[in-house]
């Protein structure tokens, strides 16, 4: 009994100690496994703490380069910012139009238009036609109502402005639906009207350069430069309307030239419109008189016709020619206007205006150097490569028509029509050179190459025999103090139903300043002035002249022109400036 006892108390001792052992194995085992931890993470640390600094870096770089201008390029930032720009989409499709000066003068602002849709059907039109009657002033209630009635998509009102787009969106219509659009907008109104043109409600071209160069304007965002000045376009609009005010002119047109590039500085035509608000397509204002307006020009046409003469080499400055009495051709007898009746020398027979002189010229030169000239000067095609739309093609006459009277008609400017476009690029070859540069209204154009058309020696001898014609001549009210103005004036009767009619006359003053290396050229146009305020003459010396010459004062120091005033002149302000 006794063993037994002891026997289970041994045993029980054993347990206990194998138990303790088991515990401090547990123990170490923990020890172990904790210390192979914290080696484990001291470890890992160093790449913990590189990491970290690693991204602190990026994200001190990227604020740099978000922050700064042009500052750190890092690769990858670079990429994204580009990807950024290929995604963006402008929401005007159309590009703007702009001047020399890059003011805006056709541009496209995004709007929405307003449309009724089949479904939901409105339960009460009447009543809500008449809201947006109240909403729209401008639109008739009926016109709405119908629209509203039929069950179909229709446009209730084009380009809304944001008043007008919350109005509608308050009333809670389910059919009434905005869909985006874009407004053509023309800031000038009226001043580029001839030159831009207009689109239709569609976004489309249909006149000027928004028509012809409707590809360039769609497919680009990049502003379509001009070469129009804004103020000097301005300035002669306004001189050009006093002009027609004080005349009682039918319509009048300008055309201002740089004479050594060709490009088109100013053109106007009177009477015009606002592009902004559509008129009917057959409103005289719809006609651009100075690429459309093909007609005779009459003694502005001397200037081409001495020019041959010099040219040829069968005229010389010296030269004078019988004026004493009419010259009788087949067919003609040629008759000069309140003449000399004397001997004139080719200067005076531009001073005089004689149409007998400058027959005689022409005859001395022959046929077929004159048509070849008048071709050369563009005078027998329509000028197709100029960028505005609404062009015209001169009445030139064919070969077998062209007999000893059309010569002597043509060299006074009869006979042939022409556009103001086409005389005053044919006038700029007389006075810069000799070289026929293409008119143009574009920056960067793609026109033709310019051409030599004349001597650099003729173009010389031109330049002060048309000084004397404003200084002696017919243009005397257009000898602007400090400018030095060269041109010549022309005078021709309309031809109305087969006749010519007295009193009934399109006047011209064709002119460049300043003389001593003429840089601009102007046409002035006016048709059918009066002579109410001019002693009942209608000539040209009598209103295109003076309206050209108050042009020229006004807009010369615009394009930074200096005066040059000649002592004489110097003189006058002087004893002026005392008598005051």
């Amino acid at each position: 009994m006794l063993d037994v006892n002891i026997s289970k108390k041994n045993q029980a001792y054993l347990l206990s100690e194998k138990n303790k052992q088991i515990s401090d194995k547990s123990v170490l085992f923990t020890e172990n496994l904790n210390n192979q931890a914290i080696l484990t993470c001291r470890q890992r640390m160093p790449f913990a703490i590189i990491g970290f600094l690693v991204l602190y870096c990026i994200i001190i770089i990227k604020v740099f380069y978000t922050c700064l201008s042009g500052g750190i390029v890092i690769s990858g930032f670079e990429q994204i910012d580009t990807q950024t720009e290929a995604v963006f989409v402008s929401p005007v499709t159309r590009a703007d139009i702009v001047d020399a000066n890059g003011i805006i003068i056709a541009t496209s602002l995004p709007t929405v238009n307003l449309q009724v849709a089949p479904k939901p059907k409105i339960k009460n039109p009447e009543e809500l036609a008449q809201k947006l009657a109240d909403i729209f002033p401008d639109e008739d209630y009926e016109k709405i109502l119908k629209k509203l009635k039929k069950q179909r998509y229709n446009d209730i009102k084009r380009n809304l402005s944001p008043a007008q787009q919350a109005q509608v969106n308050a009333l809670g219509i389910p059919a009434l639906e905005f869909v985006e659009s874009q407004a053509r907008i023309y800031p000038h109104d009226n001043l580029f009207s001839h030159i831009i043109g207009y689109t239709d409600i569609d976004n489309l071209g249909i006149s000027g350069l928004e028509k012809s160069m409707h590809k360039r304007l769609t497919q680009s965002t990049k502003p379509l430069q001009l070469t129009i000045n804004t103020a000097v376009q301005d300035t002669i609009r306004e001189e050009l309307s006093a002009a027609i005010t004080k005349f009682k002119a039918l319509g009048a047109t300008a055309i201002l030239s740089d004479v050594t590039s060709g490009e088109i500085i100013a053109m106007v035509s009177l009477p015009d419109y606002n592009p902004n608000i559509k008129i009917s397509v057959g409103n005289r204002a719809m006609f651009n008189f100075a690429t459309q307006g093909v007609y005779e020009a009459g003694s502005v046409f001397k200037t081409f016709n001495t020019a041959l003469g010099l040219e040829s080499k069968k005229i010389k400055v010296t030269d004078k020619f019988d004026a004493t009495e009419p010259l009788k051709l087949k067919g003609i007898t040629v008759t000069d206007y309140r003449g000399e009746n004397r001997w004139l020398s080719v200067g005076e027979i531009l001073i005089h205006s004689s149409n007998i002189g400058s027959a005689q010229i022409i005859l001395r030169v022959g046929k077929e150097k004159q048509r070849e000239f008048l071709e050369n000067l563009g005078f027998s095609e329509k000028l197709s490569e100029f960028e505005v739309y609404e062009k015209a093609k001169p009445l030139f006459p064919a070969q077998k028509d062209w007999h000893e009277h059309t010569m002597a008609a043509a060299s006074y400017g009869y006979s042939l029509s022409a556009t103001p476009l086409h005389i005053i690029s044919a006038f700029n070859a007389m006075i810069n050179g000799g070289i026929y540069y293409y008119p143009t209204i574009i920056k960067d154009s793609n026109v033709p190459a310019p051409r030599r058309v004349i001597s650099e020696s003729t173009s010389e001898k031109m330049i002060p025999l048309l000084r004397d014609v404003v200084i002696k001549g017919s243009a005397k009210s257009a000898n602007i103090a400090g400018y030095q103005v060269i041109g010549k004036t022309g005078t021709a009767n309309k031809l109305v139903n087969g006749r010519y009619v007295q009193k009934k006359v399109m006047t011209s003053f064709l002119s460049a300043f300043p003389a001593n290396s003429p840089k601009y050229s102007l046409l002035v146009v006016l048709d059918e002035p009066k002579g109410d305020d001019t002693f009942g003459f209608v000539t040209s010396g009598w209103n295109a002249a003076p309206t050209g010459g108050n042009i020229i004062k006004a807009i010369a120091p615009q394009l930074n022109i200096p005066a040059d005033f000649t002592l004489d002149e110097q003189r006058k302000h002087i004893k002026a400036s005392f008598e005051k």
